[in-house]
């Protein structure tokens, strides 16, 4: 990889910054080119996972390479800055890789992420692949997302008419059941200075797993590098060399890795890259929320964190004859909020915000110190309690133990979105914190279950927060099930889990409480469908408000409901 993309920023307020900081990869060396045609120079400026934040993100999410970041109204100053940049301002694309709306702060979800798909709009966005998080209210309303409408329950909640959005989401590989068309256009081609670019969206395979059943009833999800070699195949049959997949599913680096680095880089995207055609040059990825700069298999493979805390600055240049990129560079910039607000955009977020009215700002609780969903380590990796979680948790268990005699309640990590500062704590907050609007389930489980459940946290990598009623211990030892038996592990210490304070007898039965995600099979939990006497209860964000105003002050809780053997030897 050659160290390049060095230029100066100073339309854009940023500071000077170091040669390493600025590292940008160039997946293909620069060639000497023939006599000819001059190459055509295009820029791709891409972002992932915005998650409805057009306000600026607090707390840790607001922050990135030591920098304050993120929010609509500088996001949208920094996309129209770095296509200013461009000799040509017509030769930039800007594109996305998923998860634009859904797990969004109130202002947005409040109005069914519409604000979100506005603002985005306004900024020149032109086309986005479908993330998980896109299918939260099912295939309809992501079509009526794309197309306009009001929502059939809500109507258009902020009194006008919703347009639709002003960009096109690609889905390759999300195909109706029924008829096995995809439910989206599955690539685009967009003729940039007489050369063409094809844009190819897709989702993770996985999807179904960690959406509701609801979410994505009636699709079917195919192999990603499969689909994306398929469609390239055609693109190349149309006439198009340049293919840029946008690919909501993406890898980590190391923990030393800046924001342009590529350290010890892993994760699915990693094997799907490899297994994708030679023809497609650059992948636009996200999901893991992580901030990369890599090159693998011969192909540019970037992401730029999420929450419009970067933008990923994407050089080309491809000649004009052939129609194949020569070569290419990325560089992730932070957007900072030391620029000018975009107009446009604070106008959309004001009006929002007056629609949405006084309930945002309503006080439910207090805590004497923050509640944070970073977890500890626990094994050797980030896979244990956080602090946040266990609040959630508990508040869970608060809201069904009389109503349905639960003992316990368990929190999935995905579901806590954010974190809770001390002092005051407003119902937008909370909501940000909670906003699926996912029911409380309570099911009777076995005690065999219990442990079944706990094993297969280490096979799906996802650690469940337990209500402060649970204690265990994990073996650092001990073996992780295998996909197909999850009961078969031995990382909990048989006879360590207790429930008030009483050993779990696997021959009897226990009311446990989950979230109707959980309940359903999410995130891989497949013992949990199998429980029984299920009673659908109040939504989880109703229990943790009711939870804060009945026990506010709210103190950070001890981590210590799971242990390891070696803490406990």
């Amino acid at each position: 990889m050659s160290v390049s993309g060095m230029r100066r920023r100073t339309a854009l307020g940023l500071a000077a910054l170091t040669a390493a900081a600025l590292s940008a990869v160039a997946a293909t060396p620069t060639q000497a080119h023939p006599v000819g045609p001059k190459p055509v120079d295009v820029k791709l400026l891409a972002l992932n996972d915005f998650h409805g934040n057009l306000e600026p993100p607090s707390g840790s999410s607001g922050t990135i390479a030591g920098q304050t970041a993120g929010g609509a109204e500088y996001l949208a100053t920094y996309l129209k800055q770095l296509r200013q940049e461009s000799r040509k301002h017509k030769n930039t694309v800007t594109v996305a890789a998923g998860d634009l709306i859904g797990a969004s702060p109130l202002l947005s979800a409040a109005f069914h992420d519409e604000p979100t798909i506005e603002a985005l709009s306004l900024a020149g966005l032109d086309y986005a692949s479908v993330g998980n998080h896109e299918f939260d209210e099912g295939p309809a309303e992501l079509l009526r997302i794309q197309n306009g409408g009001c929502h059939p329950v809500d109507g258009c909640a902020d009194g006008t008419p919703y347009q639709g959005a002003g960009f096109q989401y690609l889905s390759a590989n999300a195909f109706k059941t029924s008829t096995g068309k995809p439910l989206l256009p599955p690539y685009a081609i967009h003729k940039v200075d007489g050369v063409k670019i094809g844009f190819i969206g897709m989702t993770l395979e996985g999807t179904p797993d960690i959406v509701s059943r609801e979410g994505t009833a009636g699709l079917t999800f195919a192999d990603e590098a499969l689909t994306a070699n398929r469609y390239a195949a055609e693109l190349r049959r149309r006439g198009v060399q340049t293919i840029v997949v946008l690919l909501h599913e993406g890898g980590n680096q190391a923990g030393s890795g800046g924001i342009n680095d590529c350290v010890d880089f892993s994760g699915p995207v990693v094997d799907i890259a490899k297994r994708m055609d030679r023809s497609i040059d650059v992948v636009v990825s996200g999901h893991t929320h992580q901030a990369y700069n890599c090159e693998v298999n011969g192909k540019l493979v970037t992401s730029a964190s999420s929450f419009g805390r970067l933008v990923t600055d994407i050089d080309l240049k491809i000649d004009r004859r052939s129609g194949d990129v020569l070569t290419m560079k990325a560089e992730n910039v932070v957007v900072t909020r030391d620029v000018a607000k975009d107009r446009a955009q604070t106008e959309l977020i004001t009006r929002y915000k007056e629609v949405l009215g006084p309930i945002a700002g309503q006080v439910v609780g207090t805590t004497s110190g923050p509640l944070t969903r970073a977890q500890e380590t626990l094994y050797g990796t980030t896979l244990g309690e956080s602090t946040m979680g266990n609040v959630i948790a508990d508040a869970q268990f608060a809201a069904t133990d009389t109503e349905q005699n639960a003992v316990a309640a368990f929190m999935n990590p995905g579901g806590v979105r954010a974190d809770i500062d001390a002092g005051q704590v407003t119902y937008e907050e909370a909501f940000t914190v909670q906003p699926f609007a996912n029911n409380l389930t309570t099911l009777d489980l076995t005690g065999a279950q219990l442990y079944c459940m706990l094993e297969q946290q280490f096979t799906v990598g996802r650690t469940l927060y337990p209500s402060a009623s649970v204690r265990y211990v994990v073996d650092v030892n001990g073996t992780t099930a295998p996909a197909g038996d999850p009961c078969a592990g031995t990382r909990v210490v048989r006879g360590s889990l207790t429930i008030g304070g009483t050993a779990v007898d696997t021959a009897a039965t226990y009311r446990i409480t989950v979230n109707s995600f959980l309940a359903g099979g999410g995130d891989g939990f497949s013992v949990l469908p199998q429980g029984t006497n299920a009673v659908t209860g109040m939504i989880d964000l109703d229990a943790l408000i009711a939870y804060l105003k009945a026990s506010s002050p709210i103190a950070a809780p001890a981590l210590d409901r799971i242990r390891t053997t070696a803490e406990v030897a």
